[in-house]
């Protein structure tokens, strides 16, 4: 597997731990709304429901070291969450700065107490699940059977975990120092480094490594911890973690992108579109359009556009960089559990850390006339083929008969998908994140694309010769289970 595919793996898994934020920020999002002064301290269903969404916030690190162990691991099993876990209790026992000034008998260096972070997490569950993977499969003498297979994964990382901690013991105050100055660094850059994230932001999400870039400034990786400390609100403030006017601004700039810039880049295509493919297009720009702007799921939207028109997407990631550099520039803040979306919009509004987050909504309507003027003057002048563009749609018209009316059923999709790829000779590993498959194969050349879109997929993504992408939205997990089973 090469170091790029790698990657992705670790960046597809850490999407496990990040999807138990939508809940805490629910939680916070209502408790702030039912008591947004006394933050909890005049209401004791207020102070419920944010003690409840802290609970998952404050212990982020050990979920990132279950959620990334279970997420790689090649079966999904939960003794690969458990062997996470194990892992990441040693670890954080064994480097506490109660236990390294006991083992060393020195006053513990300061990064220890920085111990349990999410960094160590990822670290962790990588480990856990690469053991997992190798050993869980291994038979033991049959005296020592019921310890065979999947239960001895568990053991094995915490006598590995041992090994690891000695190491860490040295290594971990020169990793912790360098994320330190790294962080500081990109802090003090303020809005452009506000902005320089969200312009790579962008544009890694082709190749799936925007999630590994997410983790360094939304979490605890390099000590900016943007996401858990806004959703943290005034415990964050109190605890010195947050700043009003400031924490929030590697996830505010996003809003008025998927909210608004990405529906009238979507007018736009609508608009350009040929005569007797309005309709379809309209069908297909709307129902992304809607999930942009709700949910904050900007992924159908962008690779309608992406691989047909890359130089749309340049500036895409471009006008998304200018958007968190003016939003953090201004400090109007605003926060989110899952994306940037309605949803997320409305629940952070009473956070203590939201600062102007109305604005917003204004900047957003300039970004949406901005996003329609450029995206329709670029395809008209340089006739880009967008959706309802195309040269030639008399064999995506014949194509699409043979998949009308429309499959729904993820058994038949699923079927239908390993035909696509090749067949289940072809396949050598079945994944899925949000709105995409994730498949390992064994020649990329047997893939059909045209088949895939006409099947539904908004795109396929040929990463190596045996690496591929489909987006198919957000039933891609369902269909990926099914495909698992069936190639069983």
């Amino acid at each position: 597997m090469g170091i790029l595919a790698y990657l992705q793996r670790i960046g597809r898994s850490l999407m496990v731990p990040v999807a138990v934020l939508p809940a805490a920020a629910i939680l916070l999002g209502v408790g702030y709304w039912i008591d947004p002064n006394g933050w909890g301290e005049n209401s004791i269903v207020a102070a419920f429901l944010i003690k409840s969404g802290a609970a998952i916030i404050d212990n982020m690190a050990i979920l990132f070291a279950i959620g990334v162990a279970y997420g790689m691991s090649k079966d999904k099993d939960g003794a690969a969450a458990l062997s996470g876990l194990v892992g990441f209790l040693v670890v954080t026992t064994l480097l506490s700065p109660g236990s390294v000034s006991l083992l060393t008998h020195e006053t513990a260096p300061a990064a220890f107490n920085k111990i349990n972070n999410q960094f160590v997490g990822i670290i962790i569950g990588v480990i856990s699940a690469e053991l997992y993977n190798r050993f869980s499969h291994i038979e033991l003498h049959k005296a020592l059977s019921f310890f065979s297979g999947r239960r001895l994964v568990p053991i094995i990382v915490s006598f590995v975990m041992l090994f690891i901690s000695f190491i860490l013991l040295y290594v971990w105050p020169v990793i912790y120092n360098a994320l330190v100055v790294f962080g500081e660094y990109i802090k003090d850059l303020g809005p452009i480094g506000a902005g320089i994230y969200g312009f790579f932001n962008r544009l890694l999400i082709p190749v799936g490594l925007h999630h590994a870039l997410n983790s360094v400034f939304w979490f605890d990786v390099a000590g900016i911890n943007d996401i858990p400390n806004f959703l943290g609100g005034q415990k964050s403030i109190q605890d010195g973690l947050a700043t009003v006017g400031i924490t929030g601004m590697y996830q505010a700039g996003f809003f008025p992108i998927m909210m608004f810039g990405l529906p009238g880049a979507a007018l736009a295509m609508y608009h350009t579109a040929k005569k007797g493919n309005k309709d379809k297009t309209a069908s297909i720009m709307l129902a992304a359009s809607f999930a942009a702007f709700f949910t904050g799921i900007t992924e159908p939207l962008e690779f309608a556009f992406m691989f047909v028109a890359p130089v749309l997407y340049v500036i895409h990631a471009i006008l998304t960089g200018i958007s968190l550099f003016i939003a953090a520039s201004m400090h109007w803040i605003a926060g989110f559990g899952f994306s940037a979306g309605f949803v997320d919009l409305a629940l952070s509004t009473r956070n203590p850390l939201a600062v102007d987050w109305y604005m917003l909504i204004v900047q957003g309507l300039v970004f949406s006339v901005i996003y329609y003027v450029v995206f329709r003057f670029m395809i008209v002048k340089f006739n880009l083929k967008t959706p309802g563009r195309e040269d030639t749609v008399a064999v995506n018209d014949a194509a699409e008969q043979k998949v009308t009316p429309k499959i729904t059923d993820n058994v038949v999709l699923a079927k239908q998908y390993i035909d696509i790829v090749g067949g289940k000779s072809n396949l050598t590993n079945i994944d899925a994140c949000i709105t995409r498959l994730r498949l390992g194969v064994k020649d990329a050349d047997q893939v059909d694309p045209e088949a895939a879109k006409a099947l539904g997929a908004m795109a396929v993504i040929k990463l190596s010769k045996q690496s591929v992408q489909i987006v198919v939205g957000t039933q891609a997990e369902k269909i990926a289970n099914e495909m698992k089973n069936q190639v069983q």
